[in-house]
């Protein structure tokens, strides 16, 4: 790369799944465009889109019951649960286009077949269960769901949480057959393949240091070769800020008034992974059980089968740590040096805030293994130490910012785009449900940026992505279908155990 490129259209920074998503559609949309990729590490998906820094969920709300709450009439909205179910389904039918397409290949690869499962105990528990099982099921995406309270039907559904289990309480338990697991790490890799054959420049190694407009509105970026040390500044008319935690500096850097007064904070994941295969056969599910009193919604217990590698594996988790760091690869400086003039209120209003946060994930990383353990028996009651290692997965950053509804300081727990007022750059902050619904998050994205190409793009989008502007919910027809095409185009079998 020459020091000043100045021809090229769209920046993608970061190689994760997100930047991977945007890149694809563009050049679906706009095949001629010019795109470039700065990643800071030598290959693409090796942060929060690897299949070891996240849990592998087809986030679909199927069996995360922090998106039913219980309201204090005693009913369940299930408002949360059908907007990220939508939005997973938009991603089920942009993989499936590339698939038909022959743009990835080998499905297989990214996505299996998987039966989602809620796990509860305790009358109170069972009696929301059931309430949420009668809401969720009178709707048409979720109308597939089962309950049971039936000891001899959950050992069947569960043989490895009930084995040895002593049931001296009510037990509970749903099943959805259309739930996936899936490896962001191998898709993040496909479609940056496919991109680079698309004659997309990747450029490993790269470190974005700083980024300014230049006086014709278009983006100056400072990019170190890692390797040569060389510094690089190209320009483009649209920059997509998507390194992850990394993206919070970058974002400030940029000086957009729409970036202003936004903290973040970083929390880490650890999983406890099974070493035994006898284990891990015995397991066929993702199963989520009820967050403890007190713990943030990222820290909702799971037992989930897993493929990586096209190998079956067994994890429990997620515990939550803290390191200073906004990346896994990143720097203890990170946290300190996100504090500025515009946020520092917030950011101290949020530490006043968040104290028992703050008190948990210390409890968290103090934990031993045999603590750690503990939490694994109550789901899997005859669990030994032996059988289980701990794995460190990635870095979030939650967004803080200042809401009407939370008032200064407020903690985020959901994915967000900033963008700045002409739609020359966006940047995508904060964590779960993420991944899943990234193609949802980046057709944002368009409709935020490229206002003005929307009319001309929407007769291609619908093409990818058939449900596009349409409600499921309002189009139950609709649902079928594209559950029966998705399934076809991606090799899932909805019904049938996915052992390969």
């Amino acid at each position: 790369m020459s020091n000043r490129e100045s021809n090229i259209d769209v920046i993608l920074i970061g190689a994760g799944i997100m930047s991977a998503t945007l890149g694809a559609l563009l050049k679906e949309l706009v095949p001629d465009w010019k795109i470039t990729v700065f990643e800071k590490l030598e290959k693409t998906g090796e942060e929060s889109s690897n299949e070891w820094n996240n849990a592998g969920t087809g986030h679909a709300a199927l069996c995360e019951l922090n998106y039913t709450n219980e309201k204090p009439d005693g009913s369940i909205d299930i408002s949360k649960a059908i907007k990220i179910n939508e939005q997973f389904q938009l991603s089920r039918q942009f993989w499936s286009y590339l698939v038909n397409s022959k743009m990835i290949r080998n499905p297989q690869d990214f996505i299996m077949s998987l039966p989602h499962m809620s796990f509860v105990r305790g009358e109170k528990n069972v009696t929301y269960l059931k309430k949420r099982f009668e809401a969720m099921s009178n709707n048409p995406l979720f109308k597939d769901m089962e309950f049971s309270d039936d000891i001899e039907q959950l050992m069947e559904w569960l043989p490895l949480v009930m084995e040895g289990r002593k049931v001296n309480e009510p037990i509970a338990a749903t099943k959805i057959d259309s739930g996936t697991d899936v490896n962001f790490g191998a898709l993040t890799r496909k479609l940056f393949d496919h991109l680079k054959s698309d004659n997309v420049d990747m450029n490993y190694k790269h470190s974005v240091e700083d980024i300014k407009r230049a006086s014709d509105g278009s983006w100056e970026l400072k990019v170190r070769d890692l390797d040569s040390g060389k510094v690089v500044r190209p320009t483009a008319k649209f920059v997509f800020i998507g390194g992850g935690g990394g993206s919070l500096h970058l974002l400030q850097k940029s000086g957009i008034p729409e970036g202003k007064g936004i903290g973040g904070f970083p929390v880490s994941g650890q999983f406890m992974v099974c070493n035994n295969p006898e284990v891990v056969e015995q397991h066929h599910a993702k199963v989520y059980g009820k967050a403890p009193v007190g713990a943030p919604p990222m820290s909702v217990p799971h037992l989930d089968t897993r493929y990586i590698n096209n190998k079956k594996s067994l994890l429990f988790g997620p515990f939550a740590g803290f390191s200073p760091k906004f990346l896994k690869n990143g720097s203890n400086l990170d946290l300190l040096t996100s504090v500025n003039p515009n946020n520092l209120l917030t950011m101290m209003a949020a530490g006043l805030k968040e104290m028992s946060l703050t008190k948990y994930l210390i409890e968290q990383v103090m934990l031993s293994k045999e603590k750690r353990m503990e939490a694994i028996r109550e789901f899997i009651p005859d669990a030994k130490s032996e059988d289980w290692d701990l794995v460190v997965a990635g870095q979030r950053v939650q967004v803080i910012k200042d809401t009407e509804a939370g008032g200064k300081g407020t903690l985020q727990f959901g994915t967000e785009v900033v963008s700045a007022a002409d739609g020359s750059i966006a940047a995508l902050l904060g964590a779960s449900p993420g991944a899943s619904t990234a193609v949802h998050v980046m057709l944002e994205v368009l409709g935020k940026c490229f206002p003005q190409h929307m009319k001309e793009w929407e007769p291609k989008i619908k093409e990818m992505i058939p449900s596009y502007g349409l409600s499921l919910v309002e189009n139950p027809e609709l649902i079928r279908e594209i559950h029966s095409s998705t399934a076809e185009a991606l090799g899932l079998s909805e019904k049938e155990p996915a052992y390969r």
